[in-house]
C-alpha cells in the first residue's frame, strides 16, 4: 500500500470515529489493533501493539504521573486555598480588581504545586467566586480569571503534561519543568495587568472592599503565614531537581510527602478527606493512562509503518517557510483543543509533528512549551474546554454557562499573546533550563 493512502486511512478513520463520539482512548486503541492487523500481517499486529504499549506505560518517567496526581488531590483537600484567599483578601481587597488579581496569584502558586489545571479552578470556584460576587465583581471577569489562572497548572512546573511530553519525545523532563517557569509567570503577569487596567477603566467590574472591611497591618502580616507552606513545598520539589538530589520522577514522590505534611499541619488528614483523595487520584490516573495506552498504540503504528517519517519528508520537501509550518501546527492544536483531551492531542500529532520539527531544525524543548501553552488554551476553549465544565460544576447558581463562555475569551486572547511572545523570543523558554539543568 502506498504511504499516502495509509496516512489518509489512519487520519480519516480516526477523525470519523472521534466525530461519532467514541472516546479517544478506545478510538486510538481500536484503530491500532484493526489497522495493525493488516499492516503487520495477521496476529503479529496484535502482539506488536500490546508489547509496544506495555513498554511505554512501564517507563520510569511515567511513574511521576500518578504521584503528581496524588499530590494534587492531597492539596485540593488540604484547605490551603482557603487560607491563601484570606491572605489575598486582606492585602489586595482595597485595590480595584484586587480580589481577581489575587485569584490569579493564588492560581500561580497552586500551579507550582499541583501539576494539573483543575485543582485551582475547582477550589477557587468554591471559595473565591462567591466572595467576589458578593462584593459586586463582574461574574464574567471572575470566571475568566479563575479558569485562566487554573489552567497555568499545566504550564508552571511540576506539570503532568510535561511528564507525558518528555516521555513521548525523549526531552528531559527537568528541562521541560524549568522551561515552563518564565512563560507561566509572563502569562500570569499579562492576566494581572489586564485585570488591573480593565478595573481601572471600569471600577464597577472589580470594586474595592469598603473601608469598614479593611484590615490593619498586624492582621495583614499575620495572614502571610498562609503562603509559608506552599512556598516550602514549591522549593522542595524544584529544589531537589535543581540540586541533583532527585530526578523529576523521584521529586514527585518527595512532593507527595510534602503535600501530606502540609495537610497534616492544617489538620486535614481525616477519613472523609482520605476517601476523596484516593478517589480523585485513582479516577484521574485511570483516565490518563487509558488515553496513554490507546494513544501509544496509535503512535507506534504511525511510526513503525513509516507514515510519520513519510509525512516529515513530505513537509520538509515542500517549498514552504518553516515558520509557516510551525504556525499551521499551532492552528491544528487550537482546533483539536476545542474537542480533545491534551494527552490525546499529543499522541495523535506527535508521530507526525515531532519528526517534522526536528527536520526543520526547531528545538523540541521549545516546541514542547509551545504545545503546553496551546493545551493551556485548550482548557479554556468551548465547546469542550475542561476547565469550563469544572467551574460550572462548582460556581454559584447565578453564574450561567454563557457567562463562563463569554468571560474566558479575553483571557484566551491573552494566552495567544503569551504564545506569540514565546515564538518571537525563544529565550523565554530556553534560557532558564540552560542555567538550571546541566
Amino acid at each position: 500500500m502506498e504511504m499516502w493512502m495509509l496516512a489518509i486511512i489512519l487520519l480519516a478513520s480516526m477523525l470519523i470515529l472521534l466525530a461519532l463520539g467514541l472516546p479517544v482512548a478506545f478510538t486510538l486503541g481500536g484503530l491500532s489493533l484493526v489497522i495493525g492487523y493488516f499492516v503487520w500481517g495477521g496476529d503479529a499486529g496484535f502482539y506488536a501493539v500490546a508489547l509496544g504499549t506495555l513498554g511505554k506505560v512501564a517507563e520510569f518517567t511515567l511513574i511521576a504521573v500518578p504521584l503528581f496526581l496524588f499530590m494534587a488531590a492531597v492539596l485540593q483537600f488540604s484547605g490551603l486555598a482557603d487560607a491563601m484567599y484570606e491572605m489575598i483578601y486582606r492585602w489586595m481587597g482595597r485595590v480595584k480588581g484586587g480580589l481577581a488579581i489575587g485569584t490569579v496569584i493564588i492560581s500561580t502558586i497552586f500551579a507550582a504545586m499541583v501539576g494539573i489545571a483543575t485543582v485551582a479552578t475547582a477550589t477557587l470556584g468554591l471559595t473565591a467566586y462567591p466572595s467576589m460576587l458578593k462584593r459586586g465583581y463582574d461574574k464574567r471577569l471572575v470566571a475568566g480569571a479563575i479558569c485562566a489562572g487554573g489552567a497555568l497548572g499545566v504550564l508552571i512546573p511540576p506539570s503532568v503534561l510535561m511528564i507525558i511530553y518528555a516521555s513521548e519525545t525523549d526531552v528531559s523532563a527537568g528541562q521541560m519543568f524549568f522551561g515552563g517557569v518564565l512563560p507561566g509567570l509572563v502569562l500570569a503577569i499579562i492576566y494581572i495587568v489586564y485585570i488591573a487596567v480593565r478595573c481601572a477603566l471600569n471600577p464597577a467590574a472589580g470594586p474595592p472592599i469598603p473601608p469598614e472591611e479593611r484590615f490593619s497591618w498586624a492582621e495583614k502580616v499575620q495572614s502571610l503565614k498562609a503562603v509559608s507552606l506552599p512556598i516550602l513545598l514549591i522549593l522542595l520539589v524544584l529544589g531537589v531537581i535543581y540540586l541533583g538530589v532527585a530526578t523529576p520522577t523521584e521529586a514527585a514522590g518527595v512532593g507527595c510527602i510534602g503535600a501530606l505534611a502540609c495537610a497534616a499541619v492544617r489538620r486535614q488528614i481525616n477519613i472523609e478527606n482520605i476517601k476523596k483523595i484516593f478517589h480523585m487520584s485513582v479516577s484521574t490516573n485511570a483516565m490518563v493512562f487509558w488515553i496513554i495506552i490507546g494513544a501509544v498504540a496509535y503512535s507506534r503504528l504511525v511510526t513503525v509503518s513509516g507514515v510519520g517519517e513519510w509525512f516529515s519528508t513530505w513537509i520538509t520537501g515542500l517549498e514552504i517557510n518553516r515558520w509557516v509550518v510551525l504556525i499551521l501546527m499551532q492552528a491544528v492544536f487550537f482546533v483539536l483543543g476545542m474537542m480533545l483531551d491534551p494527552a490525546g492531542i499529543l499522541y495523535i500529532t506527535a508521530p507526525f509533528f515531532i519528526p517534522t520539527i526536528k527536520a526543520l531544525g526547531f528545538d523540541p524543548l521549545w516546541y514542547g512549551i509551545l504545545w503546553i501553552i496551546n493545551m493551556n488554551i485548550a482548557y479554556l476553549t468551548p465547546p469542550f474546554g475542561f476547565s469550563l465544565f469544572v467551574l460550572k460544576g462548582v460556581a454559584p447558581p447565578e453564574v450561567t454557562t454563557k457567562d463562563i463562555y463569554i468571560g474566558i475569551w479575553p483571557f484566551v486572547c491573552l494566552q495567544f499573546i503569551g504564545l506569540a511572545l514565546c515564538i518571537l523570543f525563544p529565550e523565554l523558554v530556553t534560557w532558564l533550563p540552560g542555567k538550571m539543568i546541566k
